[in-house]
């Protein structure tokens, strides 16, 4: 027979965590609308963020060496954007040198292309070909009106982009400027026990934040030499900058796999014809293949403690949620969640009992040297430095 009491106390116990759970529901339904409403804020400074990780390394070295923190941010921002202006142009002046031969190669293509499509299995007529480019035609011209807004929109896709760059970099810049004394500013203005917990759980989102942006930088790196290589046994023209941006669309996943990998196929076929163009596609599958099923998980894994698993199902639901930015957030959004997760288990957990009460409890870091302490370029732009400065 059932207990009443022990009933009643079950269907207590159940409501009680019901509602505890539907209003932690709530709280995340309300924050995610805000950090919606706030994106056009929040995208440039994510975007900030993970270029500092790459440019912080030689700031720190500069400021190590007497130079004015804000000489040193200056000198690496400016250098960051010439790199970046220069890997363009690296790429766009052999295109452009290449670009005579290049229109012809594509009418060589095009008519090749034609003359296999006439040919068996296919014996596409030339009437046919005439009809369905009359077809074509005629629904752009039925669908210009579409076609104008899309244009519109692609304009001001474009100009979001351009301002979301120039506001990354300005970021960048204080960042490197003054990233060492946020921590410490945040610590005075936040109460009790958030002044310890909020700079901590920092501290560590930016050393996984680098970690991430570490592993994409060598799985690009691997695309690019790999892929470089295959193109150069075919005997594909344009290499370096084919490698070139193979490694700068790692850093935008799945769209820019796919758009470098197009445009390698295109120049091939340009080129070396139909049977290079298949060729140069199956290694940029195999090399797809293996960075998105092996070597990315694994980089990643490491780098971030994440599974690999975990890793793929992050994009996975990334891409299918926000689409090309929740694919580029999705990974270190999880680590960082991962984060936040250990450090509240550690806070929530019982100490250990087999510990001596009377022991001395060993450090887990080993104390700064006193020049490390002191000086705010020992430490990360996020990881705070000696307390008592605020940002200038």
């Amino acid at each position: 027979m059932l207990s009443s009491s022990k009933t009643r106390a079950a269907l207590s116990s159940s409501a009680r965590i019901s509602m505890q759970v539907l209003l932690l529901l709530l709280m995340t339904w309300v924050s995610l609308w805000i950090l919606g409403k706030a994106w056009s804020i929040l995208w440039p400074l994510v975007v900030a963020l993970l270029i500092t990780t790459l440019t912080w390394p030689p700031t720190r070295f500069l400021r190590r060496h007497g130079w004015h923190p804000a000489l040193a941010a200056s000198t690496v921002t400016v250098g960051f954007l010439l790199l970046a202006i220069g890997t363009i142009v690296g790429i766009a002046l052999p295109v452009a040198a290449q670009s005579g031969e290049l229109a012809d190669g594509i009418v060589d293509g095009v008519g090749r292309l034609r003359d296999w499509a006439s040919g068996p299995p296919l014996n596409i007529s030339d009437d046919q070909i005439s009809k369905a480019l009359d077809t074509v035609t005629s629904r752009v011209q039925d669908s210009a009106g579409s076609i104008a807004s899309g244009a519109l929109t692609g304009v001001s896709v474009i100009t979001n982009g351009l301002i979301t760059i120039v506001l990354a970099l300005f970021l960048m810049f204080f960042f490197l400027k003054d990233g060492p004394k946020f921590v410490p500013w945040m610590q005075r203005q936040l109460p009790g026990r958030l002044a310890t917990d909020v700079p901590t759980v920092a501290a560590r989102s930016w050393l996984t934040l680098g970690s991430f942006v570490r592993s994409q930088a060598a799985v690009g790196l691997l695309d690019a030499i790999c892929i470089g290589i295959g193109l150069w046994i075919v005997g594909v023209p344009l290499v370096l900058p084919l490698a070139v941006l193979t490694f700068v669309a790692a850093f935008i996943p799945i769209v820019g796999a796919v758009f470098a990998g197009f445009v390698a196929v295109v120049i091939a076929l340009v080129f070396n014809g139909p049977t290079d163009a298949l060729i140069v596609l199956a290694i940029i599958l195999i090399v797809q293949q293996l960075e998105g099923n092996i070597f990315q998980p694994m980089l990643q894994s490491r780098g971030l403690g994440l599974h690999a698993a975990v890793v793929l199902l992050a994009v996975t639901l990334g891409g299918s949620l926000f689409g090309i930015v929740g694919s580029l957030l999705a990974v270190p959004v999880a680590a960082i969640i991962a984060v936040i997760w250990n450090y509240i288990r550690e806070q929530l957990s019982d100490p250990d009992p087999d510990a001596e009460p009377n022991a001395e409890p060993e450090p887990t870091d080993p104390a700064p040297a006193p020049e490390t302490a002191a000086d705010p370029a020992a430490a990360g732009p996020i990881t705070g430095s000696a307390p008592g400065t605020a940002p200038a």
